[in-house]
């Protein structure tokens, strides 16, 4: 099938050229070769296609015929072609960008918002889940993620940010404690687990000053598996809870949640803008990720 379509690209330029050297010529092949394809055609057909004299061609009443189908198959292959470059140079078609529903709310969607709207011809589809979503099977052109690529192999990241982790709590829930100033004071507190953490209720602290690391580990009570419900214990004054900074900007800017232990350095992420491998990614995808860098860029230096 695979020849018969070549044969039948090679059929239509020799009709519409006249020769086999003007064919031959618009192909980059030689004349011998457009000859063989059209030999190798009539066999596969069982029929004869061409007349062919020392000064024309012209076609039989079977190659008139097959001529019109060879044209169309043609002309479907350029379309699919512009199609196809226009996917890969233009801003249009389908985008799936992943990330997780907090990346999302704060960070993916002010990013993109305006670059969205200045481009009516993407279709966007946002998936946002905590879950590790498959980029593959779910077709994702991007995903905005704490961690690269699990298969290194298929994945290309870039990294967008490094993001500081933070202990917070509600002031209402440090007032019925002494003020702290060592990781051990915190042994008295509650922590509310994150489940997307692992080990969510043991803190390695950093002493700013020293470099010291301390180890501590906490009772919990309350486990959750989403950072909005954590955030929302937490500015309840349900204990205390370590976040991503990203996360919790506007809390922390309004005092609804404090830094505990400021001295102290949790260890930070970093966070990647993560596509499936490809020699040369649609322009779509590139503008999207500079669209996020520069977002990024000017938050962190912010």
């Amino acid at each position: 099938m695979l020849d018969n379509l070549r044969g039948m690209a090679v059929f239509a330029s020799v009709v519409n050229h006249g020769s086999f050297s003007g064919s031959a010529r618009e192909l980059g092949i030689t004349t011998s070769a457009v000859s063989q394809q059209i030999r190798s055609l009539e066999n596969d057909l069982g029929v004869v296609l061409l007349h062919r004299s020392t000064r024309k061609l012209s076609l039989t009443e079977a190659g008139a015929g097959f001529y019109e189908a060879a044209k169309n198959v043609v002309s479907a292959a350029e379309q699919g072609r512009m199609k196809v470059n226009q996917l890969r140079d233009e801003l249009a078609g389908s985008l799936r960008i992943a990330t997780t529903p907090e990346l999302g709310v704060n960070h993916v969607l002010p990013a993109l918002s305006k670059w969205v709207d200045a481009h009516d011809d993407l279709d966007i589809h946002f998936l946002a889940d905590n879950r590790y979503i498959d980029m593959i099977d779910e077709r994702i052109d991007i995903a905005v993620r704490m961690s690269p690529s699990i298969d290194d192999s298929k994945m290309t990241s870039y990294p967008l940010a490094e993001v500081k982790q933070v202990l917070v709590a509600s002031p209402k829930y440090l007032e019925q404690f002494e003020k702290f100033e060592t990781p051990k004071d915190l042994s008295q507190c509650q922590i509310i687990g994150i489940d997307l953490v692992k080990d969510p209720n043991v803190l390695e602290l950093t002493n700013s000053e020293t470099n010291k690391k301390t180890k501590v580990k906490l009772t919990s009570r309350i486990q959750t598996n989403n950072i909005f419900v954590a955030t929302t214990l937490a500015k309840a004054g349900h204990g205390l809870v370590s976040m991503m900074q990203v996360d919790i900007e506007k809390e922390l800017a309004s005092g609804e949640l404090v830094e505990v232990l400021p001295n102290y350095n949790l260890p930070s992420y970093q966070l990647y803008a993560v596509t499936l491998d490809r020699e040369q990614q649609p322009a779509k995808i590139v503008r999207c990720l500079e669209v996020l860098q520069e977002y990024f860029d000017k938050e962190m230096s912010a």
